[in-house]
């Protein structure tokens, strides 16, 4: 089941509950339909990974290392100024076209490529895929670890790997554009989260259409019925005891739950 269906299966249940509850409990339905709303909203938060990843740029899979390696490609091509390809390039068009060719769109200029990203503290916390400006914000390199750099120097030069010639007194800044590491594993699709999952868990039964108000009610307040408990073991309880569901998924559902159950849910 994708987020889609899963939040149109949410909507259906509008129109369940008041035909269960009648129009005496007009209110009570419509606080739990736009729970359940919300419940979905914050799953569909758990398993989205498109867009940009934080303040950093990309969707999160191509990482520092990424850039590091991809840089490298260019070494031995002359510099060029206003350069950006193979046949000729200068220190802001490495960047641009190492990012573009790993899918990642960054502006073209030193003045503006300082600006993107997250800011790096210091030199002892670079990482590979970073980028040191310096000379004022005249020169710019990929850092590649190990007090290492790639750039292209300037006119009669090529692009080459070497050794960070400043020190933290004479950088700018260091930017880190995209994630350093790769991420810890996504979150599981709903889909997939419900394969591992009994077919009356409240879960399975809120997203099928099929739940009750009072089993919608227990799936946000735990099977064990302490409305305060968001444990991981009441979570994997709710899924139908579930053991393929990844760790990290069922603290983002927890954390999803508590704070509905924050937010008035009865």
């Amino acid at each position: 089941m994708s987020v889609g269906e899963a939040m149109a299966s949410v909507q259906a249940i509008q129109t369940r509950i008041a035909e269960l509850t009648g129009a005496a409990a007009t209110t009570s339905s419509s606080a739990a339909t736009g729970s359940a709303t919300l419940f979905a909203d914050a799953l569909a938060g758990t398993t989205s990974t498109s867009g940009t990843f934080g303040s950093l740029l990309g969707d999160g899979t191509v990482t520092g290392q990424d850039v590091a390696t991809a840089a490298q490609k260019y070494v031995g091509v002359p510099y060029v100024l206003g350069g950006t390809t193979s046949s000729g390039i200068d220190c802001s068009g490495l960047v641009q076209r190492t990012f573009a060719d790993l899918g990642v769109d960054v502006p073209r200029l030193v003045h503006e490529q300082a600006t993107v990203g997250t800011e790096v503290p210091s030199l002892a916390e670079a990482k590979p895929g970073d980028l040191i400006v310096m000379n004022g914000g005249d020169h710019i390199a990929i850092y590649l670890g190990n007090n290492t750099v790639i750039h292209a120097p300037y006119e009669g030069r090529n692009v080459s790997v070497q050794k960070l010639w400043v020190g933290d007194d004479q950088i700018d800044t260091i930017r880190r554009v995209v994630p350093s590491e790769a991420p810890a594993p996504a979150a599981a699709s709903l889909s997939s989260l419900l394969s591992g999952a009994s077919s009356s868990s409240p879960l399975a039964s809120l997203l099928s259409g099929t739940s009750s108000p009072s089993s919608f009610s227990s799936l946000l307040s735990g099977s064990s019925g302490s409305s305060g408990d968001s444990s991981l073991s009441s979570l994997t309880s709710l899924l139908g005891g579930a053991s393929g569901v990844n760790p990290s998924t069922l603290q983002q559902l927890a954390a999803a739950r508590s704070a509905l159950l924050s937010g008035s849910v009865s």
